[in-house]
């Protein structure tokens, strides 16, 4: 028996990382093999290159293939070790026997493949490097609260599609020191979601205010500031509120930490949303997960927009009809406010981002730019220093 056929009977033989066996890579590979040992001379050619295609889709590394797999891969042995179930001896030996095929897999180079096929030919190649594989893993093993398991080991941003998260593969990389402005409102926002990752209790947050202020920015960078201590960073449609249960229920046994972030949040008369809300913001649902928080933005205090015939009421229902509208942001523990700055603030938002970028202008000539810019724009904003900012540095302001 070749050393190649060897391989492949252990690869039939997994079972805790089974799954890799479905992926195009090993389909490829084993398919090759197959040709190797039984094909003609054409379809082990056609085999090959099949299965180095597969493998280029993926980096092209084979190493790095298998080690971002069993990362990344939400098995039966990973599900008990985080429900904390007791895994059975029998288990334990077949995740190791597992990952003992696994890196024989990972330092599988290419010429000991391309030297089992009688052709003189170029057949395509690829890369392998030294991993340990048992060692990564027992390394992920030991900080699943922090580094994450799966596809929270490898991204820290989600959306949510039809039910299902989808890693947000260009996240928003700026950190909260490249905000500048609101130190203390967004002190609130990081302190909040330092005490989420530390599991010592965080409130639902809502951030209102005028638009261009940073409300969304101030989100995103709390999250990516606490990233390494084990928060994700999960943001829903507000079509989407109703499948916030859902996904509750799911991760309410992570050992990660999630903020499930609304944009722009804001509700029409009779919205079936507005409900769906206001029950969770209850607790109802997030009161009994210690580790989900939502932060919510809004350019509305009270997030409802009312006709003033809903605003007037009707007799003796009025004083419920206005209960009823303002009472959802009451439900959030947090609620922070971002105003438009004032010329001080506005200009020093400037001068802090001029620095920043590299803008070359005189302080005066900055300032009487940047004031000419708010008022021909949608009047000052941190948004509108960026955008004066960036289009003077090109030289277009």
């Amino acid at each position: 028996m070749t050393q190649l056929q060897q391989l492949n009977r252990q690869l039939c033989a997994l079972s805790v990382f089974r799954s890799i066996l479905d992926t195009p890579v090993v389909l490829g590979l084993q398919k090759l093999i197959y040709a190797i040992d039984k094909g003609s001379l054409e379809e082990q050619i056609s085999a090959c290159g099949a299965f180095t295609k597969a493998l280029y889709e993926e980096g092209g590394n084979l190493s790095i293939f298998v080690l971002n797999y069993i990362k990344d891969n939400e098995n039966v042995f990973v599900r008990k070790k985080l429900s904390g179930e007791t895994i059975s001896a029998a288990m334990m030996e077949s995740m190791k026997a597992d990952l003992a095929v696994l890196q024989k897999l990972a330092s599988l180079d290419a010429t000991q493949v391309t030297g089992a096929i009688n052709y003189d030919g170029y057949l395509p190649l690829w890369t392998t490097e030294p991993v340990d594989l048992a060692a990564e893993y027992a390394d992920m093993l030991a900080n699943l609260a922090t580094k994450g398991y799966g596809i929270f080991a490898r991204y820290r941003s989600f959306k949510v599609k039809d039910g299902r998260l989808v890693p947000v593969t260009h996240a928003d990389s700026q950190t909260i020191t490249q905000l500048y402005g609101y130190s203390r409102e967004r002190n609130q926002v990081l302190e909040n979601t330092k005490a989420l990752a530390s599991g010592k209790g965080a409130s639902n947050v809502l951030l209102y205010g005028d638009a261009g202020t940073g409300k969304s920015s101030t989100i995103k960078a709390c999250a990516g500031a606490c990233a390494a201590m084990g928060v994700r960073l999960i943001e829903f449609d507000k079509r989407q509120l109703a499948e916030i249960p859902a996904l509750i229920e799911q991760l309410a046994e992570s050992p990660l930490k999630f903020i499930f972030y609304i944009d722009d949040l804001s509700f029409v008369e009779g919205d079936d949303a507005f409900s769906c809300l206001k029950g969770i913001l209850e607790g109802g649902v997030t009161g009994h997960s210690a580790n989900i928080a939502i932060y919510a933005t809004s350019n509305r205090r009270h997030l409802v927009k009312e006709s003033i015939e809903a605003r007037q009421g009707s007799g003796l229902h009025l004083n419920d009809t206005l209960q009823e509208t303002m009472s959802l942001s009451a439900r959030f523990g947090l609620t922070i406010t971002f105003s438009k700055p004032e010329k001080d603030l506005y200009l020093e938002i400037v001068k802090s981002l001029a620095k920043e970028r590299g803008l070359r202008l005189e302080e005066a000539e900055l300032f009487k730019r940047a004031e000419a810019f708010a008022i021909r724009s949608n009047g000052r904003s941190p948004r509108t220093a960026k955008q004066f900012v960036q289009l003077a540095k090109i030289g277009l302001k």
